[in-house]
C-alpha cells in the first residue's frame, strides 16, 4: 500500500465501550480506527510515570492510552474536551505537551462536543482531510446511535446480572450482544440489531422473585463509565444482588452537548441538575459536581436504596460535592457511599466497603418495609 492511499489511523482513549461508537464513525469517513490495548495495569504504570503526581486518575489513564496507541502506529490521537472550570478543559494542552516532551510524533486533535454538531464535523474534517457534509452526517448518525444502544445494553446487563441464577450467564449473553453492535456497519442493520441484542439478553436465566437492591452510581463521568478505573464496581455489585443505574453516561453527555433541543423529547441530565441541585448548589463549579448533587436528590425522590459516589483522588469539583452531601441529609434520607480512586486503590478493602454498604442497605430496606406494614395494620 502506498503512502497516498494508506488509511489514516486514529486512536481515542478507552472509556468503557466508547471505542465501538467512534470506530463506526471513523470507518464511515474512510479512516482506520486504531484501538489501543484495553486499559491495564501496564497502561496505568506508563501514564503515572509521565504524569504530575497530583493529577487525577483519568488523566494518567488517558496519557497511558495515547502512548500505547502511538507506539502501536497511530497517526492521530484524539479526545473529547469540555469547557468550564474542570481540568478536563486543560487536559488537551497538558497531554499534548507531555507527548511532545517525550519525543512522540503524532498529530493531536480534540473533539469539542459542546460545539454541538459543528464540533464533531470539524473533528471529522481534520482527521479525514475531507469536507463532505453527507458523509459526515452519516458518520455522526451511526456513532451516536451506537452509543445510545450501548448504554441501553449496559442497563439491561445490570438488570439481568443482579437476578441471574448462574453466575456469569448475563455477561456471556452481553458479550454476544456487544459483538452484534460492533458488526453493524450501517443504520439499517443497527435497527435490526437493536431488537436482537435485547432478545439475546432475555436468554439469561433469572430469579424474578429475588430481593434486589437498587443503587444509583454517580461521580466523575470517566470513573462511572470505565470498568478498569472504577474496579469493575457494577459487576461486583451485581454479584451481590444489586441492580445499578449509572447517573452519568456518554449518551446522556451527548444528549446535553450535541442533540438539538427540539429533538431531545425529555428533560436532560444537565437540565435536571440545574433544577434539583439549586437548593444546595447555585451554580456549576466544574466537572460533574452539579450533576452529582442533583443525583442524590433525584435518587431520594425515586426511593432508591442507596447511591454511590465515585471520584478521582484530588478532583476538586467532586471533593466539593462530597462536602455538600452532609447538608442534604435534612431533606434526602438515602445512604451515600463515597469512593475515592487512584492508582494505589486496592481491591480487597474496596470490596469490603461495598459489602458493608450492601448489608446496610438491606437492613434499612427491611426496616422500612416493616414500618410500612405496621402503619397499614393500625
Amino acid at each position: 500500500m502506498t503512502k497516498e492511499n494508506r488509511k489514516i489511523k486514529v486512536a481515542f482513549p478507552h472509556m468503557g465501550n466508547v471505542s465501538i461508537a467512534w470506530s463506526a464513525a471513523l470507518k464511515k469517513i474512510g479512516a482506520e480506527p486504531f484501538i489501543p490495548p484495553y486499559t491495564s495495569k501496564k497502561t496505568l504504570s506508563i501514564g503515572t510515570k509521565h504524569s504530575p503526581e497530583a493529577i487525577c486518575l483519568p488523566y494518567k489513564l488517558i496519557l497511558g492510552n495515547f502512548i500505547e496507541a502511538i507506539e502501536g502506529g497511530a497517526d492521530y490521537v484524539s479526545m473529547i474536551t469540555s469547557p468550564g472550570c474542570c481540568r478536563l478543559g486543560e487536559y488537551g494542552n497538558c497531554i499534548h505537551q507531555a507527548l511532545i516532551d517525550l519525543g512522540y510524533e503524532a498529530n493531536y486533535v480534540e473533539m469539542r462536543l459542546y460545539d454541538g454538531i459543528k464540533g464533531m464535523y470539524d473533528y471529522l474534517k481534520k482527521v479525514s482531510g475531507k469536507n463532505d457534509p453527507i458523509l459526515f452526517a452519516r458518520a455522526i448518525n451511526i456513532g451516536i446511535r451506537k452509543m445510545f444502544l450501548l448504554d441501553d445494553l449496559e442497563d439491561a446487563l445490570s438488570y439481568y446480572r443482579a437476578r441471574e441464577i448462574h453466575l456469569g450467564d448475563a455477561e456471556k449473553h452481553y458479550n454476544k450482544a456487544l459483538q452484534m453492535i460492533k458488526d453493524a456497519d450501517n443504520t439499517r442493520t443497527l435497527k435490526k440489531v437493536k431488537k436482537l441484542v435485547f432478545e439475546e439478553m432475555k436468554k439469561t436465566e433469572i430469579d424474578k422473585n429475588r430481593d434486589v437492591l437498587h443503587v444509583d452510581v454517580t461521580g466523575e463521568i470517566y470513573l462511572v463509565c470505565d470498568p478498569f478505573s472504577n474496579q469493575n464496581i457494577l459487576k461486583e455489585l451485581g454479584k451481590m444482588g444489586v441492580q445499578t443505574r449509572r447517573s452519568l453516561t456518554i449518551s446522556g453527555f451527548i444528549k446535553d452537548a450535541i442533540i438539538p433541543k427540539v429533538f431531545r423529547g425529555s428533560e436532560t441530565h444537565l437540565q435536571r441538575a440545574y433544577r434539583m441541585a439549586k437548593p444546595y448548589l447555585m451554580r456549576d463549579i466544574g466537572g460533574d459536581s452539579l450533576e452529582c448533587v442533583s443525583d442524590v436528590a433525584y435518587a431520594d425522590e425515586r426511593g432508591v436504596d442507596g447511591i454511590i459516589h465515585i471520584s478521582p483522588f484530588t478532583c476538586m469539583p467532586e471533593i466539593m460535592s462530597q462536602n455538600i452531601f452532609p447538608a442534604m441529609r435534612e431533606n434526602c434520607d438515602i445512604p451515600i457511599l463515597p469512593l475515592i480512586m487512584d492508582e494505589q486503590t486496592g481491591k480487597a478493602g474496596y470490596l469490603t466497603r461495598l459489602e458493608a454498604f450492601t448489608d446496610l442497605m438491606r437492613r434499612r430496606k427491611r426496616k422500612l418495609e416493616k414500618e410500612a406494614k405496621e402503619k397499614l395494620s393500625v
